[in-house]
């Protein structure tokens, strides 16, 4: 139980219980009781060095006791002496350690006393030590001879245990010990034998006695030892035990103590001492001995240790023996303690007293610290039992039973308290108690009664007890309501009766929401060095909020709430975040969630995977010429199972530490049968694949080294190459190192015409390869290649056949004919060169072809050549890209890999007239409400003569709808503009001019603008050209009052873009004299140009970084308004071929001269030729490349990108 905040304090139960009322009830200390000892000391030294020295005695019982002394069995009176210092209501005391106080020493016994009887506590023994002292005394020298025996005798002052003794010289250096020179447990240094290194004057004993913290020195002594006449060799003499004592003496030691047996020896040689158990074996194979084998040592001493132990002292001489009488004694011990208790009027008492102990203790019954008289006690008493029946309030006494023997005495008392008394409810009422739904709830009723009390429970307003199998109470009369949930809160009532009365308290109980976690996610693999994030959700009950706390825990133990490793585990809360996970992460991860009243776990097994461990302990078995077993242990496969083992080798003679793969085993297999070629020394490797990938390789296993044989295989891929005609040179691919089978590897080369019946010629080659000169130009030979080494050749090879060196074509293609399709596009066709003619594989036919006059101005030109290529045994072909209305001259020839053949006779011809290209530029001079002035270029090539023009225009707006498209055709060719009449004022037009010879009309140039709104003056003129060096222009003759459009355009009128553009207003005539003069300032002229020039930069960058590439809104323009006959305009057409120059033209890059290159060419050759100029299927027509420089038909346009017409309105 907790107790929540609350004016009374809450007390919260958990989960305690009360497990047992077996030992006695503790009586209130309200209620009328015996004395009772609570506190008592034990044996006490009073050391020289403390100030005072306290015993104490406390008890406690109702009314409150008195307390008083004896002395060794004496009455003591603590006022007797001024050092002696008391405690009111206490039976402490504390003596001051002023002058001699060794009349203190003595054993006390404390006696409690009240009206009811009287407790008495046990013997407590004090201790006033004595400074110890060595006597002082005159220590005679000690004269010796060679080998005599020894004794140099301490005799250590009585003192405080533990005692330790040392033997030092005067520069206090230990004495050396050995079997010859020992200390006794009693202090004596013995000398089994003296030698004459054993003299010297300064043979000192220390005595230490720690608890006193004091170190005693006995006065220095002499040993001299003088060389003997003769060797003093006798067999051993005990020096402990004595031989007074006889050859056996009796030894008694306490059980659970220390047995020390000691037996010295003297004699020379130095004696031998060993040990044996004569009745019984040893407590161990090997005694355990001290003092070089002279002590025999057995601690926690038990009963099993009594018996007969013998030491024996030997040397070459002889041996001296002692038995050991070795008895277990144990002081007193309780079997059976007597037990008092609480006691109702009318009972019966029985108390059980038993020890045991050896010798056997006798026990001795007290009653009130006194002994019992049988006579004058009215009820029964036995050594070990004490009974009265019909106990009454007057039989409350202490009965003390003291069990004795030699090795101590033992003390138990039993408080028999008869009491008449209604219930004592010691639980506070109105207590407040909470738990947790499915946990148990204790409410305490604490009683004290006597009677014994009976003991109920009721909820809330009922008068029945609670008696359902989730309800008990308990012997304490604790309420335990077991798997509660929230229909268990409310008010509970504790009632208690016996014959003497009654009492009852209340007690509340509130039932919260139990704590719940999930830990998400819950059981994660993640690979070794990638990061994980666990998240533990919880809900839990609001009013514990203030008390929930949330840790982590790895394995049972808790992780830290900072950050650990340097921040790779960062715990947050709610979050536990591990960076580059380690192998070492993996395990169970435990959220732990904790409040008031309860707790609650969730938790998440992370799975690390990683690449398995390299196999290690490679083995070679069941070695053959041909094959070997390699077996090896799987490394930890880190939570992903191992798919397959890869077996690599290496071989140090052709390829010294390149691994290469040789095969693969699959699942778990740790064996595997390895296929092997003659004449290589292996080393094998294994590696290990999961999942995750490729553990690193194992180390390498022993070499293994195969023996030579005949080669197996013959070299592939045998093929004829030659660079002349009359040469073959025959190559093929080498054998691999691991192939070779043996030393001495060669090539046998046979060759001979194929169809000719002659011998094989044969040649031996170390190399890949054989060049054969002097054979005609490209005859077909049957060739074998076989290897041979050492130990013999390879299998029988297969016959390949191959060609001797080919040579140009010697003839061209007869007649050549070519068929005109279209003003671009001719077909070209011819017979194939005979086959004879070839001298070599075919590689195709190459078509050239040059332009030798264009026939619209009858110049001459200049040849050069073109040519297309066609793959294969082709005999026509497709030539795009021509100049129309022009006179060709052409020629075909074939080629083999050696070259290209002679061309065939030229043959003429001529192209049609075409469309001609679209004009330079379109572009708006004059505008006016109702009509428009239009000039535009020359197309730039008119392929053909010019028939005219056609001007077409139509109304435009923001949407996809479009006016009437209205046509005006010009027939005079000449005519480079056209003024326009009958237009709508303020309306947005597109207007579109085309060039028209004979065969029809080319692509359009197209315009947009706003024609003036209705009422405005929309006469425009253009002034006088502007040198560049002015930085302003003057412009007079303009109306006050008056709106106008000031454009500066380049003279040359390459493009329709303005440098600057910008609309005004004219001031009217009633401001005109306000500014008066003011142009003649010199500050305004500043001004203005200062203005002027700022403007004049702006539209500069603003003007190059737009002709940087950049997109128009006529794009989006021609876009929304195609043009409604450019679909329509078509050129002469063949099977798949069409001319891109037809298609309408979609948008425009404008260059930085104004010219706009069209997106398609009409001359293009990416999509016709092969090889570089990629490649043309045209269903059997030709596949060529195309090469040489030729005028391309591209496109200019003059679409402007900014209208010309004012767009402000």
């Amino acid at each position: 139980m907790e107790m929540l905040l609350s004016t009374k304090g809450i007390t919260i139960c958990l989960f305690f219980f009360v497990l047992s009322l077996a030992a006695a009830i503790e009586i209130p200390l309200s209620v009328s009781q015996l004395p009772t000892i609570t506190e008592q000391s034990h044996t006490q030294v009073a050391y020289p060095f403390d100030e005072d020295f306290t015993i104490k005695c406390e008890a406690r019982g109702n009314p409150q006791p008195t307390f008083n002394w004896t002395k060794d069995g004496k009455p003591f009176d603590l006022s007797s002496d001024p050092r002696i210092v008391t405690t009111n209501n206490s039976g402490t005391f504390v003596i001051q350690n002023r002058g001699i106080i060794n009349n203190f020493q003595g054993k006390y016994r404390c006696f409690a006393s009240n009206v009811l009887g009287t407790a008495m506590s046990e013997e407590i023994e004090l201790i006033v030590p004595s400074v110890p002292k060595f006597p002082k005394e005159k220590i005679e020298p000690l004269d010796v001879e060679h080998g005599d025996s020894v004794i140099l005798h301490c005799n250590p002052p009585k003192g405080i245990p533990p005692l330790h003794i040392y033997w030092m010289n005067i520069d206090l250096q230990h004495i050396p010990q050995d079997e010859r020179v020992s200390m006794s447990l009693q202090g004596d240094l013995y000398f089994a034998n003296v030698e004459e290194s054993d003299s010297r004057s300064d043979y000192c004993c220390f005595a230490a006695f720690p608890r006193l913290r004091t170190i005693v020195q006995k006065m220095p002594m002499t040993l001299k030892v003088s060389r003997s006449n003769f060797i003093k060799e006798r067999k051993p003499k005990l020096l402990i035990p004595p031989e007074s004592a006889g050859s056996s003496s009796s030894v008694t030691v306490i059980k659970g103590g220390v047995l020390l047996l000691e037996c010295i020896a003297e004699g020379l040689p130095t004696p031998h001492l060993s040990w044996v158990k004569v009745t019984g074996n040893m407590p161990k194979d090997e005694p355990e001995t001290e003092n070089f084998g002279k002590t025999l040592k057995i601690e926690q001493v038990t009963a099993a240790d009594e018996g007969k132990y013998e030491c024996t002292a030997s040397n070459p001489m002889g041996s001296a023996k002692h038995e050991f009488h070795v008895h277990v004694e144990e002081p007193p011990q309780w079997l059976k303690k007597p037990e008092g208790g609480v006691y109702s009027v009318g009972t019966n008492l029985v108390l059980l007293c038993e020890a045991i102990g050896n010798p056997e203790p006798s026990i001795q019954w007290k009653l009130n610290g006194r002994p019992i008289d049988g006579r004058t006690f009215r009820g029964r008493i036995s050594t070990r039992e004490i009974s009265l029946t019909n106990l009454q309030l007057q039989d409350s006494a202490v009965f003390q039973c003291e069990a004795t023997n030699k090795h101590g005495t033992i003390l138990a008392s039993a408080n028999v308290n008869v009491l008449n008394i209604a219930p004592l409810i010691l639980t506070p009422d109105e207590e407040n108690y909470a738990t947790v739904v499915g946990y148990s709830a204790f409410l305490h009723c604490d009683i004290f009664a006597s009677p014994a009390a009976d003991v109920r429970w009721t909820k809330d307003d009922s008068i029945e007890p609670l008696s359902t199998f989730r309800y008990e109470v308990n012997k304490n009369g604790t309420l335990e309501i077991r798997n509660t949930n929230k229909e268990d809160s409310g008010s509970y009532a504790c009632w208690a009766a016996n014959s003497v009365g009654k009492r009852a308290i209340t007690a509340n109980l509130d039932i919260r929401d139990a704590t719940k976690l999930v830990v998400t996610p819950k059981n994660p693999r993640v690979l070794k060095s990638h990061s994980i994030l666990l998240k533990c959700q919880a809900e839990y009950d609001s009013h514990l909020k203030h008390s929930f706390k949330l840790s982590w825990r790895k394995d049972g133990a808790e992780l830290p709430v900072n950050s650990t490793e340097g921040g790779r585990i960062i715990l947050d809360r709610d979050t536990l975040f591990i960076s580059s996970v380690l192998l070492e992460d993996q395990g169970v991860y435990k959220c732990v969630a904790s409040t008031a009243l309860d707790t609650a776990e969730a938790e998440a097994q992370l799975i690390v995977l990683d690449v398995p461990d390299p196999p290690e302990d490679l083995q070679l078995s069941e070695n053959q010429n041909r094959s070997v077993r390699l077996s090896w242990k799987a490394g930890a496969s880190h939570n992903s199972p191992v798919n397959e083992s890869i077996i690599e080798f290496e071989e140090n003679h052709w390829e010294p530490e390149m691994w290469q793969e040789l095969i693969r085993v699959p699942g778990n297999d740790t064996t595997a049968l390895l296929p092997l070629s003659p004449y290589v020394n292996y080393q094998f490797r294994v590696v290990s694949v999961n999942a995750v990938g490729r553990s690193q390789p194992s180390k390498p296993s022993l070499r293994y080294a195969t023996p030579p044989a005949a080669p197996d295989k013959n070299p592939e891929n045998i093929r004829v190459e030659a660079s002349e005609p009359n040469e073959m040179v025959m190559k093929w691919e080498p054998l691999k190192p691991t192939e070779r089978n043996g030393p001495g590897l060669e090539y046998k080369v046979s060759w001979r015409q194929r169809g000719v019946e002659t011998d094989w010629n044969e040649e031996l080659v170390k190399k890949h390869s054989l060049s054969v000169r002097n054979v005609p130009t490209f005859v077909p030979y049957e060739i074998k290649v076989q290897a041979v080494n050492n130990l013999g050749s390879g299998p029988e090879p297969n016959i390949t056949i191959g060609y001797s060196g080919e040579d140009v074509p010697d003839a061209a293609p007869a007649r050549v004919s070519v068929e005109v399709i279209n003003s671009t596009l001719v077909e070209v066709f011819w017979s194939a060169i005979p086959r004879d003619r070839v001298r070599g594989h075919l590689g195709g036919y190459k078509v050239n072809w040059w332009k030798t006059r264009s026939m619209l101005d009858g110049k001459r030109h200049h040849p050069e050549k073109h040519f297309l290529t066609f793959v294969g045994e082709r005999t026509s072909g497709m030539i795009p890209g021509l100049d129309p209305f022009s006179e060709f001259r052409l020629t075909v020839s074939g080629f083999t890999s050696r070259g290209d053949g002679p061309e065939s006779s030229p043959v003429f011809f001529e192209t049609p007239e075409g469309v001609p290209e679209q004009p330079r530029f379109l572009r708006i001079l004059n505008f006016d409400q109702d009509s428009v002035t239009l000039s535009w270029g020359l197309p730039k090539k008119a392929n053909g003569h010019l028939t005219g023009y056609i001007l077409q225009y139509q109304i435009i707006n923001e949407t996809h709808e479009v006016g009437a498209l209205s046509n005006v055709s010009v027939a005079n060719r000449s005519a480079l503009s056209w003024h326009l009449a009958g237009l709508s004022p303020s309306t947005k037009y597109k207007f579109y001019i085309k060039a028209c010879t004979a065969k029809g009309c080319g692509k359009a140039a197209t315009e947009e603008g706003l024609t003036l709104a209705q009422g405005s003056k929309g006469s425009g003129r253009i002034s006088d050209a502007v040198k560049p060096t002015p930085k302003f222009q003057p412009s007079e003759a303009l109306e006050p009052g008056t709106e106008y459009t000031i454009r500066l355009v380049t003279k040359n009128w390459v493009d329709n873009n303005s440098i600057f553009e910008d609309v005004i207003e004219t001031r009217g005539r009633a401001y005109a004299g306000i500014y008066e003069g003011i142009s003649t300032q010199g500050w305004f002229i500043g001004l203005m140009c200062a203005i002027a020039l700022l403007t004049l930069l702006l539209l500069t960058i603003c003007f190059v970084r737009r002709n940087k590439g950049g997109k128009y809104s006529v794009k989006e323009k021609e876009d929304l308004h195609p043009d409604p006959e450019a679909q329509s305009i078509k050129d002469e057409i063949f099977g798949e071929y069409s001319d891109s120059d037809e298609k309408p033209l979609k948008g425009s890059l404008q260059s930085l001269n104004g010219d706009i290159k069209a997106t398609g060419s009409a001359d293009s050759l990416v999509d016709y030729g092969e090889g570089e100029h990629g490649m043309f299927n045209e269903d059997g027509s030709f596949i060529g490349a195309y090469s040489g420089s030729k005028e391309k038909g591209s496109v200019e346009s003059t679409g402007s990108s900014t209208a010309t017409f004012p767009l402000h309105a």
